[in-house]
């Protein structure tokens, strides 16, 4: 039975929803009222209802904050800072991603429990088919700032709540996520949290600005506003375009700026401001820019390139310090999956089979839509079949009372990667086989089946033709699955070793106040070292080494103790660092390095022969990749 308070909302929602037209005055906003009738005849939602959001699984959350680890990572700082903000006014954060869906969160320990009560948690689904009218699902839906007051929620179950919410996006004009500030108790006027919305709204646009100038490093940009004074700290515009002038990225205020002023978005900065002008400010000094065309003008500060720390996805595309053999494999994996076959990627744990796959699904055809990434082996076998299909409105007990979208529905459209499939339990492969035959899938306790269109690509590090010889796998679904099949090498096994240490060591120190380097012993242990964790111990390593670091050079004593040549008690410890002082075997593994361990362009560089290389290289007990 419903209390007095959700009883006396649902009243009013009908009421305003049934005479809308015939009122003299709204109590809630347009932007309001639109959602409370699509919340109504759309999603079929109960105004009456008590029920708290839906709360992913910790698997399925985990999933989300990877595929959201750049995002992540640039917006922590301005998260955190924003919750020092309003913390002592018992306000929390969220981050949400474009879906909605709760990855970050800040709370102080007084008010925790009253916020998760209230459905303020990390994890928890804000999308407006799922909850009605909230802050996080207006933003989804408007993409512009909103605050949704206490009785402005559709369901009763929010009607305490305020949430002031502003969506972030990235240099492309796509929606990266939704920032949030939501508080359990306010006044009862929507005006005072007027600047509770326009702190949510800076600190949005600092999140957007970072990422725009993280994504924009090897581009030439322009940070400009109508007033000189704001340039370097707070630009209204920021545009971004390569050596020759094509446009690669817009902050929201220029993309709307462009339209405004030259009708369209340009594809090339001339269409806008004048090349002579442009290159007479190269030098970084404060300028005034004529927009072509128009009387707009604008002080700004243009910036060169700097070189690039290029993502793990684009470096794998680069054929110049990849092993050939992945490179092989990716150029064929493509070209097989965008003819819509399935993908099989074996390899050893570790050794990269979900990069691979998010590499092959950004170079596809399929790059726009999404990409669902499932390991069979971490998720419960009681749950991976709802994780899986998901669930229909009362499918069992304890389900949600809206039921849930599968990840198999999520995928629509995109890619599918399921990480170790050897994994998965015999009944679930009959279900999935009928899927990829059929191309739909029932949830849990539903009469229909819905029509899904997705591209699936499978890794496991176990011998799937041994499981199907031993029944454990279903010879169907394999033949199904292994449309095409490749075979990713061991870390030990690959010759962009180097390449992928001083990649992976770009990407850890990244944050560090100094950029890091290995010192020579250290970079001899990494490339000699076997490696049985395959990259996923390589970066571990790195990160550690990151951590412990006290300058700029990683030493020897840096590395995790496990590592071999570490330990200071080794009785060749001595003469260890006595060769690494000696300017000979400096010499020879400056060489090596540089000509990535190859012997004959080694040897040519240094101007001996490569026996005599091979000699010196044994006398100083340099210890070279890929040989005893």
């Amino acid at each position: 039975m419903l209390s007095a308070h959700s009883k006396a909302h649902v009243d009013c929602v009908s009421r305003v929803l049934k005479n809308a037209a015939h009122l003299p005055q709204l109590p809630v906003p347009d932007l309001i009222l639109d959602s409370w009738r699509r919340s109504m005849e759309q999603h079929h939602l109960d105004p009456g209802s008590l029920q708290g959001p839906r709360i992913l699984s910790q698997n399925v959350l985990q999933e989300c904050r990877e595929r959201a680890e750049l995002f992540l990572r640039i917006a922590s700082e301005e998260v955190a800072r924003l919750h020092g903000r309003v913390r002592d006014a018992d306000y929390c954060v969220l981050l949400t991603d474009a879906q909605g869906q709760t990855i970050d969160y800040r709370v102080e320990t007084s008010i925790r429990n009253d916020c998760r009560k209230a459905g303020l948690y990390l994890g928890t689904c804000w999308s407006e088919g799922e909850e009605g009218t909230c802050g996080v699902a207006a933003v989804l839906t408007a993409r512009t700032p909103v605050t949704v007051h206490k009785r402005d929620h559709f369901r009763a179950a929010f009607i305490g709540l305020t949430c002031s919410a502003a969506p972030v996006f990235d240099p492309r004009g796509e929606l990266l996520g939704v920032l949030d500030v939501s508080a359990v108790r306010s006044p009862d006027d929507r005006r005072s949290q007027h600047l509770i919305r326009q702190m949510v709204v800076q600190s949005a646009r600092e999140i957007e600005q970072a990422f725009f100038m993280n994504s924009a490093q090897g581009y030439w940009v322009l940070r400009a506003h109508n007033s000189p004074g704001y340039v370097d700290s707070q630009p209204d515009y920021l545009l971004a375009w390569d050596d020759d002038g094509q446009l690669q990225a817009l902050n929201p205020a220029a993309r709307q700026w462009l339209l405004q002023s030259v009708g369209q978005l340009p594809e090339h900065v001339g269409q806008v401001f004048d090349q002579q002008l442009l290159h007479r400010a190269r030098d970084e000094s404060l300028c005034l820019f004529h927009c072509q065309g128009s009387r707009h003008v604008l002080h700004g500060r243009l910036s060169a390139p700097r070189q690039v720390k290029r993502s793990p996805a684009r470096r794998v595309l680069s054929p110049a310090d990849l092993d050939p053999r992945l490179e092989e494999s990716l150029r064929l994996a493509v070209r097989v999956k965008d003819r819509n076959l399935p993908v099989l990627i074996h390899g050893e744990t570790g050794s990269g089979k979900e990069v691979f796959a998010r590499q092959l699904h950004q170079a596809s055809l399929r790059r726009d839509r999404p990409f669902i990434a499932v390991n069979c082996a971490a998720i419960p076998e009681n749950l991976i079949e709802s994780e899986l299909f998901g669930y229909a409105a009362g499918a069992f007990t304890g389900a949600s009372s809206k039921g849930m979208q599968g990840l198999l529905e999520q995928a629509d459209g995109g890619t599918l990667f399921l990480d170790e499939i050897g994994d998965m339990p015999l009944t679930l492969q009959t279900r999935l086989l009928r899927v990829l035959a059929e191309g739909e899938v029932a949830p849990l306790g539903a009469s229909r089946s819905k029509a899904i269109d997705i591209q699936v690509v499978c890794a496991s590090h176990r011998d799937l033709e041994a499981l199907v010889a031993s029944g454990e796998f279903r010879e169907d679904l394999y033949f199904r699955l292994s449309g095409a099949r490749f075979q990713l090498p061991p870390l030990r096994e690959r010759s962009d070793r180097l390449a992928l240490i001083n990649r992976i060591l770009e990407e850890e120190s990244s944050t560090c106040a100094v950029a890091l380097q290995l010192g020579s012993a250290a970079l001899e242990c990494l490339l000699g070292y076997r490696w049985p964790g395959n990259v996923r111990e390589l970066r571990h390593v790195l990160r550690y080494a990151c951590a412990v670091c006290e300058n700029h050079l990683i030493l020897l004593s840096d590395l995790p103790e496990h590592l071999p040549g570490h330990r200071l008690n080794d009785p060749a410890s001595a003469d260890t660092v006595e060769r690494c002082a000696s300017p000979e075997r400096q010499a020879l593994i400056d060489a090596l390095v540089r000509h990535r361990w190859k012997p004959t362009p080694a040897a040519k560089a240094l101007g001996i022969s490569r026996a005599t290389l091979y000699r010196r290289v044994h006398l100083h007990h340099i210890d070279m990749p890929g040989r005893g």
